[in-house]
């Protein structure tokens, strides 16, 4: 992979987890979309995977039209985001076989600084796709599993496959995973964070994640 090839997937990643993962600003140069998007989903009953990423999207494109770059707006996407992501669940597939051992404290602590890192990789790389679109190519649902598929489409004319990974709990849909041209976020994290563990320690991941180190981002190999 050349390095130009990987730091897009790690800007794909990091707009991903922002509102509906690159949505609110792969629209960007269509607010007309966002609007008929928001229509149609206020007017569906239905509350499906396909439908809670495309209302993402309406609500994400309406939060960057209205709100100048500051707090305000950090604010309303991160709401919107708690809203979409099910940050628990993608903690304990980040950490695996390392979430059993750890206490019900260290493991609060864990998510809350994984979704801090998720939101910062986002609210940092929000300009990088603002001239791209999406295009939705629907989706699958086995029982309470699901995967919308997408395909972004860059200002140069590259296209870029990602795939939602959604799970049905207490009757609400929530994403937990996002694969960009089949790479799982979740599993990047999983590697990098096992590495830091096996050759440190647990204690010393928090430490890092509690430093905020920018080296900490998907698709980036950890060494010891």
């Amino acid at each position: 992979m050349t390095q130009t090839h990987a730091l897009s997937r790690h800007h794909v990643y990091g707009a991903a987890l922002g509102a509906a993962v690159t949505l609110l600003v792969l629209l960007g140069t269509h607010p007309a979309r966002a609007e008929d998007a928001a229509k149609d989903a206020r007017s569906s009953n239905q509350t499906g995977p396909i439908d809670l990423v495309k209302s993402s999207v309406a609500r994400a494109q309406a939060i960057i039209q209205s709100q100048p770059d500051g707090g305000q707006r950090r604010a309303e996407i991160r709401q919107l985001v708690e809203g979409l992501f099910d940050f628990n669940e993608m903690a304990r597939r980040t950490l695996a076989q390392h979430w059993a051992e750890r206490s019900a404290q260290e493991q609060e602590e864990f998510v809350r600084l994984f979704t801090d890192l998720l939101e910062r990789s986002y609210l940092t790389t929000i300009g990088n796709f603002r001239l791209a679109t999406i295009t939705f190519q629907g989706e699958s649902v086995e029982g309470p599993a699901a995967r919308v598929r997408s395909r972004i489409t860059t200002e140069r004319g590259s296209e870029i496959p990602v795939e939602y990974r959604l799970l049905e709990r207490g009757g609400r849909w929530a994403v937990y995973d996002v694969a960009v041209e089949g790479v799982s976020l979740v599993s990047s994290y999983r590697s990098q964070f096992n590495s830091v563990i096996r050759n440190s320690s647990f204690a010393r991941l928090l430490e890092r994640l509690r430093n905020r180190e920018a080296r900490l981002v998907p698709g980036r190999s950890e060494r010891p």
